[in-house]
């Protein structure tokens, strides 16, 4: 086990999976000016890593993330001009810009709250698995501002369908792990109890697949949203090509001929 000193998040480093959770429990794990900065510099730096593999987002003391603090970041923001208003929100969208384009999957465990930034966080990872007590809520509209908030408005509907998404943006009511998991938000729902090691035997299952297969996945998934189905055809084409110019490729291959399990080495 190794770990990296992060100063305003936690993050625990184990074998291939990276574990980070905001650390202020006593108030649900707000959002501040400096761990939006701290977070998206380290999903920017982490396509660089070929020691992590993938990324579990989990809570804290039960609860996931509940926004931006009301006190550190939406009180001072009320003081700033519009240039100091523009430089902070283009700095939360490019924490949704870095985790995209990390190059590694990522796993949101969600528990309690899940609320505003939080809800994009959860939103922005790829795959998120819940209890039956997360509320997760979009709560921009509520605070006197637009729905359209990091991502959202694109992000979402892709998600949940346009309808519900608006009903969501529209009113920041929170959605209930229930309705999250009928509507293809949450994968599924899990006992408390138990969502760390779910969400670790997953992250164990996808660390152990082929790397750069799983890099070029998320990829697609991010830059398919702007193509046309023959445009993404052919972008799947040469990506799996790409794949098959892999030492894995051969790997998986040869393991199969051998009735062998394919160790991948992510090259």
């Amino acid at each position: 086990m190794s770990s990296d000193t992060p100063r305003h998040f936690l993050l625990e480093i184990e074998g291939a999976i990276a574990r980070v959770s905001l650390n202020r429990p006593e108030r649900k794990n707000p959002l501040t000016f400096e761990s939006y900065a701290e977070l998206r510099d380290w999903f920017r730096a982490l396509v660089y890593r070929d020691d992590i593999k993938v990324v579990i987002f989990g809570p804290n003391g039960g609860n996931f993330c509940s926004g931006g603090d009301v006190f550190e970041i939406i009180g001072p923001l009320l003081d700033k001009d519009m240039k100091g208003l523009m430089e902070f929100t283009r700095m939360t969208g490019d924490l949704v810009k870095a985790m995209i384009a990390c190059g590694k999957p990522i796993i949101a465990a969600v528990d309690g709250v899940a609320a505003g930034a939080g809800a994009i966080i959860a939103m922005a990872s790829d795959i998120r698995i819940a209890t039956p007590a997360a509320k997760t809520a979009f709560l921009f509209n509520r605070v006197g501002l637009a729905g359209c908030d990091m991502g959202a408005c694109a992000i979402l509907p892709r998600i949940i369908g346009q309808s519900r998404a608006a009903e969501l943006l529209y009113t920041g009511r929170s959605m209930s792990a229930e309705e999250g998991e009928r509507w293809g938000f949450f994968s599924r729902l899990v006992d408390p109890a138990v969502l760390e090691d779910e969400a670790l035997a997953l992250a164990n299952r996808i660390a152990d697949g082929p790397t750069f297969g799983n890099m070029m996945t998320k990829t697609m998934l991010a830059q398919e949203w702007n193509m046309g189905i023959e445009q993404a055809i052919e972008a799947e084409a040469q990506a799996q090509a790409i794949c098959m110019q892999t030492q894995d490729f051969r790997r998986a291959y040869e393991a199969f001929a051998n009735k062998q399990k394919p160790v991948f080495e992510g090259n």
